[in-house]
């Protein structure tokens, strides 16, 4: 289970329409709304500061939230739909949507890379080159894990880290259907000839590139 799910706070939007959404904006507040779960939907008002800080953090449509409203249990939601001035950028409104333990997400999952001191390759003077320090996964919204591990023992120079060897936390899958580069042991600049040099530097520009092409 993830260790650190962020709190959303928000309150209880009386009244409903554009009115009430132009008085929340006045008051320093983003009119919002939360619905599903099996429940009605419910108008909410989020702090303007607090909403921009969560923006700027990044990943905002693919973070967990604890959401938190006076005189309501708090429930897991994730954020559908951030809508923006389309003259200063800023948030207007957003839509959340409740999760059920069951409720299949995607999420940011933090990599994690252990036993050093056990990769022959690192002790030789290798450089680990880390490609991707977070994976995205499917996963359950009741068993998110706190990260994946990737195990350096034994890995030497020039050996490369794929997805398909690292163990996914049950019930996860990559939301990418390649088997894509995490980590590679790369070889001291002083032991590299400029052919290796040349074809390494390729085929991490190419993964780098696809990578970039994927995500957005």
């Amino acid at each position: 289970m993830a260790g650190e799910i962020p709190d959303l706070h928000a309150k209880v939007r009386t009244g409903t329409g554009k009115g009430a959404a132009r008085q929340a904006r006045r008051n320093g507040e983003v009119p919002g709304i939360v619905y599903g779960g099996g429940v009605d939907p419910l108008p909410l008002n989020v702090p303007f500061n607090a909403l921009m800080k969560h923006l700027r953090a990044g990943r905002f449509l693919s973070t967990l939230f604890n959401l938190k409203v006076d005189g309501h249990d708090d429930v897991r939601v994730i954020c559908r739909n951030v809508q923006r001035d389309v003259v200063k950028g800023l948030p207007t409104h957003l839509d959340l949507m409740r999760l059920r333990r069951n409720s299949q997400i995607k999420l940011f999952i933090q990599v994690e890379f252990i036993n050093h001191e056990a990769a022959p390759g690192l002790k030789k003077g290798g450089t680990l080159v880390v490609v991707r320090q977070e994976v995205e996964l499917e996963v359950t919204a009741g068993d998110i894990p706190e990260g994946i591990t990737v195990d350096l023992a034994g890995l030497e120079i020039g050996d490369v880290v794929h997805i398909s060897d690292v163990k996914l936390p049950s019930g996860a899958k990559p939301t990418v259907d390649r088997d894509f580069v995490i980590a590679n042991l790369s070889a001291p600049s002083g032991l590299k000839s400029s052919g290796e040099d040349d074809e390494d530097e390729g085929e991490a520009a190419e993964e780098t590139t696809e990578e970039a092409a994927t995500e957005e």
